[in-house]
C-alpha cells in the first residue's frame, strides 16, 4: 500500500487548506501517534494508518461537521480494492473508526480505540490538553505520551515524510 498515493488521491477532493486544523499535517502527527500507540498493543497498523489520512479528510469545513466521519468511512470503502485490500473485518474496523471518532468516548475493539486515542492525543492543534480519563489505551494515557503529543500538536510540528514521501508543504517552513 502506499499512502502517498492515498493521499493524493484524497486531496483531489478536499477543499480546507492543507495545514489547518483538520488538514494534511493533523493527519501525520495521528498517523505517528497511532502507529507508536499500536507498536505497543497490536492494533492494526494498517488500519491505523488508513484511519490517520481519512478520519478527516471529507470534512465541509474546520468547524460543525457530524457526518465527515461516516463520509470518510464510505470513502474508504470506495478506495477498497483499487488503493488497498483489507479483509473484510480490518475495513469494517476503518470504517467504524472514522465513523465514531467525533462522538464516541470508547471502544472495546483495540484498533478502533488506537485510532480515536491517535486522534485526541492531538488536541492541541485547537488548544485543548488530552486528558488520560477520555482516552482509552495504556500507552495513550500515559503522561509521557501526551505531553509528548500535546507539544508537537501546539508547536504545529509537521513530520518530514509530509514533504518527503508525500510530496506537500514544501513552500512552508
Amino acid at each position: 500500500m502506499d499512502l502517498s498515493q492515498i493521499v493524493r488521491h484524497v486531496l483531489i477532493d478536499y477543499h480546507l487548506p492543507l495545514t489547518g486544523d483538520h488538514g494534511v499535517v493533523h493527519w501525520a502527527r495521528v498517523l505517528e501517534n497511532g502507529l507508536k500507540l499500536a507498536e505497543h498493543n497490536g492494533a492494526s497498523p494498517l488500519v491505523v494508518s488508513l484511519f490517520a489520512v481519512l478520519h478527516d479528510c471529507r470534512r465541509l469545513n474546520e468547524n460543525h461537521d457530524p457526518e465527515h466521519g461516516p463520509r470518510a468511512g464510505q470513502l474508504a470503502l470506495e478506495l477498497q480494492g483499487h488503493f488497498f485490500q483489507l479483509a473484510s473485518d480490518e475495513l469494517n474496523r476503518l470504517r467504524r473508526a472514522c465513523d465514531g471518532h467525533t462522538h464516541e468516548r470508547f471502544h472495546p475493539e483495540i484498533t478502533i480505540q488506537t485510532c480515536w486515542d491517535a486522534d485526541r492525543l492531538d488536541l492541541g492543534r485547537v488548544g485543548i490538553l488530552p486528558v488520560a480519563k477520555y482516552l482509552g489505551t495504556p500507552l495513550a494515557k500515559s503522561d509521557e505520551m501526551i505531553k509528548w503529543a500535546h507539544g508537537r500538536a501546539t508547536m504545529r510540528y509537521v513530520p518530514g515524510f509530509v514533504r518527503h514521501e508525500w510530496g506537500l508543504l514544501h513552500d512552508f517552513a
